[in-house]
């Protein structure tokens, strides 16, 4: 008579289980340590550039345990995880990060051959590996958003753009780049629109100079710092300041040309006559929306900046 053995028991895991687990997920998540951030030598280019691909990683005991509880207990939060990091991509390596920013070059090479070259061309590495990562590394999305994005720099003359050539629109001291970072390292572009008159300069003047002080603050970026504060200084704010075609213009630039760059917007001292238009304008500035942050002179001078550090204009 053949012996029958009884079967495995099956591990059945109960809502509060799974709940638990999911908990642990996070622990490990968060308690686990850190691979180290990688830089990769562009060996395309000048051999003192580098690729900066810098990356924040997921832990490798949580990518184990999501693998053990997707394969072998096939409990469904494990399949739920991976679908989350599938959508966020932010698990990528280094290593494969640098094949997608090498497949997005190529493909510029071969199909966008009229794009100029060099810094901030089709074929600046830094700049495709930016539009990479706020594209979540899509390569038809980023080749898409970057060519927009060369062919704008170049018709726009970005490069061109020097002190002298937006000297008589930046005299106005309605917008400048301020000397010191704030407390969290970033540059600050400060704008005082009680000082903005329409109608006083050619739009494309207020223009020049709004593109010049981005790239200058970007300029000042210390290693590390990817984003930039905005200010915007609105005591003595009137309706003869207002101007939603700039504003859009601003947020535009930001959106399509300077993606992720703009970390926080302060509206300082808002006027009562500034919330209608603002209420008119958070549609047309999009998701920028969301960083902007009402506040006072005081929260400035104390949150931002040290006493030594504070831009003048916001000093007791």
């Amino acid at each position: 008579m053949a012996l029958r053995l009884p079967p495995a028991p099956f591990r059945h895991h109960s809502a509060t289980q799974s709940l638990t687990m999911k908990t642990q997920f996070l622990t490990t998540s968060a308690s686990s340590p850190r691979l180290p951030k990688f830089s990769v030598r562009n060996v395309s280019s000048d051999t003192s550039r580098k690729a900066n691909l810098s990356i924040s990683y997921f832990s490798i005991p949580l990518l184990i345990q999501l693998c053990y509880e997707l394969i072998i207990l096939k409990n469904v939060l494990a399949y739920f995880c991976w679908f989350e990091l599938l959508k966020c991509r932010s698990y990528l390596s280094p290593i494969l990060r640098l094949q997608l920013v090498m497949k997005v070059k190529e493909k510029l090479e071969k199909d966008h051959t009229s794009l100029p070259t060099g810094k901030n061309g089709r074929d600046d590495e830094e700049l495709i590996l930016w539009f990479l990562k706020d594209r979540k590394f899509s390569v038809e999305e980023a080749i898409s958003k970057l060519t927009k994005a060369i062919k704008w720099r170049h018709e726009f003359r970005v490069s061109d753009l020097t002190e002298e050539s937006v000297r008589r629109v930046a005299a106005t001291g309605k917008s400048y780049v301020h000397d010191s970072l704030d407390v969290n390292g970033r540059p600050v572009l400060v704008v005082v629109p009680s000082k903005h008159i329409p109608e006083m300069f050619d739009r494309l003047e207020d223009e020049r100079l709004c593109v010049f002080l981005l790239e200058k603050a970007l300029s000042r970026l210390p290693e590390g710092k990817e984003e930039i504060l905005g200010i915007f200084d609105l005591r003595g704010f009137g309706t003869q300041n207002a101007d939603l075609k700039f504003l859009t213009f601003l947020f535009d630039v930001l959106y399509y040309y300077y993606p992720r760059r703009l970390g926080q917007v302060l509206f300082v001292d808002a006027p009562f006559i500034f919330q209608p238009i603002w209420q008119l304008a958070k549609p047309l500035v999009k998701h920028y929306a969301s960083l902007v942050r009402f506040c006072s002179v005081e929260d400035v001078r104390k949150e931002y900046f040290t006493d030594s550090t504070v831009p003048l204009s916001f000093r007791k």
